[in-house]
């Protein structure tokens, strides 16, 4: 077989890779319209995309593609058309779950990111500049970003955000990254620049926001009330803190869990509830709804000696 042989056959294959997710999710992928009332009527309020969950007509997209609006209409690649109206959503993730009134619907089938590999084939559909079922394919290039996120007040990072050169442009947003099974492994978030998009993965964290929007319409988190930063523990004190640093509370926010609990600025906390803590996404990824209410025990280092401090987290308020 000849090079040329080759390379037709190897491009061959890469194409039927493409095609056969392509049609096994163009059908689970929506052209998203949302709308907004006013005094004036109904105005659009945005576009996007969104990825059929169930036959009866929940589906995901990104908080920010209906933050201008509660409701909207949906396109299927069929012809068909629906209202929708969100059923919640969450900023800190940038996930959402809207419904739409229409049933029959066919799903997509929803794979983990976790299984990903730098350089593996990704294929995202979705409906850039409105254009319905648009395809396009390209390679996962990083794995493990981080992507700010907020909320009021809140800042906090989303983790383990997929990186691909997949081509994505406005209106992409909330559509599918699929595996070469057609699974999806992500839902396209952001472009940060030409061959540079990102997609927040599909793993179990996000299942469970996924299930708590789905059954609540809201996503409830643990709060402690501190700001900190990663710091390198001084030598003297380097036998308290098994990674060689901390996390150092750099402010103590008036009338929350910490201040009660007596948190001080400059203290290093070591470990929560045994588990080490060296930066603000670990302690982050701590706070899930089943710490709200219940004691944790903190160890920090207070002017170089361990101090054990018991606090009991808050519900965080994003309003």
């Amino acid at each position: 077989m000849t090079r040329e042989m080759e390379e037709r056959d190897a491009l061959d294959a890469y194409s039927r890779t493409v095609i056969r997710v392509a049609e096994r999710l163009a059908p689970s992928v929506a052209n998203l319209r949302v709308l907004r009332s006013t005094h004036g009527g109904v105005v659009a309020a945005g576009a996007g995309s969104g990825i059929v969950l169930t036959t009866d007509g929940f589906m995901l997209t990104n908080a920010h593609v209906v933050a201008g609006g509660g409701r909207g209409r949906a396109v299927f690649v069929d012809g068909r058309e629906a209202g929708f109206r969100v059923i919640g959503a969450d900023p800190l993730s940038d996930l959402a779950v809207l419904r739409a009134d229409i049933t029959d619907l066919a799903p997509a089938e929803l794979g983990d990111a976790g299984g990903l590999s730098v350089g593996q084939l990704v294929v995202a559909i979705g409906n850039p500049h409105g254009f319905a079922g648009s395809v396009t394919a390209g390679v996962v290039s990083a794995l493990g970003r981080s992507l700010p996120a907020r909320a009021g007040r809140t800042v906090r990072a989303i983790d383990n955000v997929i990186q691909t050169d997949a081509a994505l442009n406005p209106g992409n947003s909330g559509g599918a990254l699929a595996d070469s099974r057609g699974l999806v492994v992500g839902v396209n978030t952001a472009v940060a620049g030409i061959g540079l998009g990102l997609a927040v993965p599909i793993n179990e964290a996000t299942r469970t926001i996924v299930g708590a929007l789905m059954a609540d319409g809201r996503v409830r988190r643990a709060y402690l009330g501190i700001v900190g930063g990663s710091r390198p523990l001084p030598p003297a004190a380097r036998r308290h803190g098994s990674r060689g640093e901390g996390l150092e509370v750099v402010e103590v926010l008036p009338g929350s869990p910490a201040a009660a609990a007596g948190l001080r600025p400059e203290d290093l906390i070591l470990s929560v509830d045994g588990a080490p803590m060296t930066t603000v996404d670990e302690l982050q990824g701590l706070m899930v709804a089943d710490r709200i209410g219940r004691s944790v025990t903190m160890r920090v280092l207070r002017a170089g000696e361990p101090v054990d401090v018991r606090l009991t987290p808050a519900e965080l308020d994003v309003a």
